[in-house]
């Protein structure tokens, strides 16, 4: 067909009023049965495309969800947005990601576009610098819009987060190198800003002073979560005096590069020198010298949020609750800090 079909037009040809063709094809109780299926098997055959927008606009609803994140092509952020998927999808949500890369700027603009797309709720990782888009942020709760961080958060009002429980698993993950005979354990943090990071940090710290291990400064080394941010790290380190036995890094990254520098230094792992990261990529599990990591079960993180977003949106304004989630965090022990046999 050349122009495109309107309700008028299947209207005229069942011989029924427009307004019961709109009822019917939004599935609406006051109409038969036998009418909506009849309704709806005309408008496929006449290639009856509803407009996704003004049905938006009309009913309040646009039965789709946007999702922030720092990158996609991040095997962690990947998985729960697979989580959040799997969870809302049977419910009739389909989901629009947007990468921020962590620009602070691109999550401001990334924020209001999902808003002026009508979105029905918005899930985001923040950046680094998010603090800058406390406006944007006041904006989507003013829409009434509901806004739930996982992994990334900022402590605002409304907003509801789920996390996993960071400062344990930097705890568990030092104690074990501990546990190794490490004696000098260095800590690649990333920006403290962010609470995620902040949390493996005193984590770690606290571990070291349970076990009468005095904390050294000079042992902690701001990262990127990169392999050449890692490298670099552990030149800083072998200068020092002493110099570490062990390091526990806040990205696997991060400790992959320093294990290729050690090892381009004929430091033996683990015997001379542990090292552990965090987030279980999964390269870490596949590697001839396997890397002990934290994993922080973005399946479920994905899943968890998607269901915090379902309890608020079926919730009336009077009654909306604030809801924090922590998962426990998971150490896998592997070859890289282990000194026994495998």
């Amino acid at each position: 067909m050349s122009e495109k079909t309107t309700i008028y037009d299947i209207a005229k040809r069942l011989n029924i009023t427009a307004a019961t063709v709109s009822r019917a094809l939004n599935n609406s109780p006051k109409i038969k049965k036998s009418t909506r299926e009849l309704v709806q098997e005309t408008a496929d055959l006449m290639n009856y495309k509803q407009n996704k927008l003004a049905l938006a606009l009309k009913s309040g609803r646009s039965n789709n969800i946007g999702i922030i994140v720092p990158r996609v092509d991040n095997n962690f952020f990947g998985t729960v947005i697979r989580g959040i998927e799997e969870e809302l999808y049977p419910h009739g949500y389909h989901v629009i990601i947007s990468q921020t890369h962590d620009d602070p700027k691109r999550e401001n603009e990334n924020l209001y576009a999902l808003i002026d797309a009508q979105v029905d709720g918005i899930l985001m990782s923040v950046t680094d610098v998010s603090d800058q888009n406390y406006d944007a942020f006041l904006n989507v709760l003013k829409k009434n819009v509901p806004l739930i961080f996982f992994d990334r958060s900022r402590n605002i009002d409304g907003v509801s987060s789920v996390t996993i429980n960071d400062f344990k698993g930097g705890y568990l993950t030092t104690k074990h190198l501990i546990h190794e005979g490490c004696k000098h354990i260095a800590h690649f943090s990333r920006d403290q800003s962010l609470d995620i990071f902040k949390n493996r940090f005193l984590g770690y710290k606290q571990a070291l002073l349970d076990s009468g291990i005095p904390f050294k400064e000079e042992y902690v080394i701001p990262i990127k979560s990169s392999v050449e941010s890692g490298k670099e790290a552990i030149d800083i380190l072998l200068q020092l005096e002493p110099p570490p036995d062990a390091i526990f890094s806040s990205s696997d990254f991060a400790a992959l590069g320093a294990i290729q520098e050690l090892k381009e230094r004929n430091i033996s792992i683990p015997n001379d020198f542990c090292v552990a990261g965090f987030s279980n990529e999964p390269f870490t599990k596949f590697m001839e010298l396997s890397i002990t990591s934290v994993d922080q079960s973005p399946l479920e993180m994905g899943r968890m949020t998607a269901r915090v977003f379902l309890e608020q949106v079926d919730k009336t304004d009077a009654i909306k609750i604030e809801k924090k989630v922590v998962l426990a965090p998971e150490l896998h022990i592997r070859k890289s800090s282990t000194r026994t046999t495998f």
